[in-house]
């Protein structure tokens, strides 16, 4: 990647060196709405178009060998083409990629998992993570006999139809294009680390989940405060309300089996998708007999018509989703994944961290397990501690807007521009990753903070 020129805007020059990406762009969009497929990919003027990738690289449609710190939205802890996975995916695939029948392959992908997660007894597959917090909603609410779903701002929990309230700022607006106010009112939104509030709303005694992401609302950014997620778990408990974790992004990551395994704080239920499916499509829920009993059918017909809780679902537990997530787990299982892409993490806030105090520039870098992010204008009175789990003296809001403001449209293009793919102002770290990628990662930090501060871009 050639170096930044000292006398080209930022912008000026990202529309130049990603010509490529705005023509495709350009085409995108008369056929896809606003040109994009997932909104987490949206960039101004026009989002990156990639051809191929391998182990912590990628390359875009101008040739740009770009560190890759997005990982498949977090599902590829092993790197893009781990050799194992490409095996198992080619091997399934010469055998049939759909069989509208059951396999071993299912049964293995499960035990697999029940093996791993602390908390699971029995697994039920899904197409992605959103339909597998949109099924545990359903469970919860057939198995406790009440409608009441609580969560918490500023948590993401998929697009579904009921979690996705509150979860963008302002948390106090709680409209939902598309959602009627009907099915918004069955859904209760309430401030994180607040047990008192969450105590008060449990006792009316309508409630029959509890939705949280362990690691804090979208993977860390917006923290959870020491003790609160146990005292969740007690509060869900006492009130007869099931507890679900949402560990799309946290399962396999934070630890072999997940945030609960790396906290030692059983939930009830517990969702998955990306790295339980090896980077393929495909997610999960997980819980004990005596909940998942509402999904099975059972030699009556009156429980089938009028308890069981229904699920179709035409590529559930696909043969060679099954074959990729059977593959990545079992090489998953093996804790040295996690500390090495923990490691990495660590390394990745400090140094960050570093350049921001030694340009005395407004802004801080933090997060947890392999997960890192970025906010520039903000500032926190704890940066100089370097690794920054929870950043003192910070607004829920603020840092859960952090990846969308003027300067992280800056930062985001100044960093592509140094060969750095970054994921919504962050990213996550995986195995294929080296201690060389986390140099170029700050070192292409310090000269984009450089660049926008000798273009008056106000940090």
């Amino acid at each position: 990647m050639a170096q930044l020129s000292v006398t080209q805007p930022i912008q000026e020059q990202f529309e130049r060196s990603f010509a490529g990406s705005r023509a495709q762009h350009d085409r995108a969009r008369q056929v896809i709405p606003g040109g994009i497929t997932h909104d987490g990919r949206r960039l101004n003027p026009f989002p990156l178009y990639v051809t191929r990738a391998d182990g912590a690289h990628k390359w875009d449609v101008d040739g740009h060998e770009l560190v890759d710190f997005a990982m498949g939205h977090g599902s590829l802890i092993l790197g893009h083409n781990r050799p194992e996975i490409v095996e198992a995916i080619q091997r399934q695939v010469t055998m049939g990629t759909h069989y509208g029948a059951s396999h071993e392959g299912e049964i293995a992908w499960a035990e697999r998992i029940v093996a791993m997660v602390p908390s699971a007894e029995q697994v039920k597959f899904t197409g992605s993570g959103t339909e597998s917090t949109m099924l545990a909603v359903r469970v919860a609410r057939a198995a406790t006999g009440r409608d009441t779903v609580i969560k918490f701002e500023g948590h993401f929990h998929g697009w579904n139809e009921y979690l996705l309230k509150g979860e963008k700022s302002p948390f106090a607006d709680h409209r939902v294009v598309g959602i009627p106010d009907a099915v918004l009112d069955t859904v209760a939104v309430l401030p994180a680390n607040d047990a008192d509030v969450l105590e008060e709303r449990l006792a009316r005694g309508d409630v029959a989940a509890v939705f949280i992401e362990p690691s804090g609302g979208s993977w860390s950014k917006v923290p959870i405060a020491d003790g609160f997620l146990r005292r969740v778990r007690e509060l869900a408990t006492e009130h007869g309300a099931i507890l679900v974790f949402d560990e799309v992004i946290t399962g396999f990551r934070w630890a072999p089996g997940g945030a609960q395994e790396r906290y030692g704080i059983l939930p009830d239920l517990t969702t998955f998708a990306k790295i339980i499916a090896g980077g393929l499509p495909g997610g999960a829920i997980t819980g004990p007999h005596a909940i998942m009993d509402v999904l099975a059918y059972r030699d009556d017909p009156t429980w089938n018509m009028t308890k069981k809780v229904r699920h179709p679902g035409t590529y559930n537990a696909n043969p060679l989703t099954a074959a990729a997530g059977l593959a990545c787990l079992t090489l998953c299982s093996d804790p040295a994944v996690q500390a090495h892409c923990d490691d990495l993490a660590r390394r990745a806030r400090m140094g960050l961290n570093e350049v921001l105090e030694r340009r005395d520039a407004r802004g801080f870098a933090w997060g947890e397990s392999s997960a890192f992010h970025l906010a520039l204008g903000e500032t926190c009175t704890n940066r100089a501690e370097g690794d920054i789990r929870v950043p003192l003296g910070v607004a829920s809001e603020a840092l859960k807007m952090s990846g969308s403001s003027s300067l992280s449209t800056s930062l985001n293009q100044g960093m592509l521009l140094e060969g750095i793919d970054l994921f919504n102002s962050g990213g996550m770290l995986s195995v294929a990753h080296t201690d060389a990628d986390i140099d170029r990662l700050v070192e292409a930090f310090d000269s984009v903070i450089e660049r926008m501060a000798a273009e008056g871009i106000s940090i």
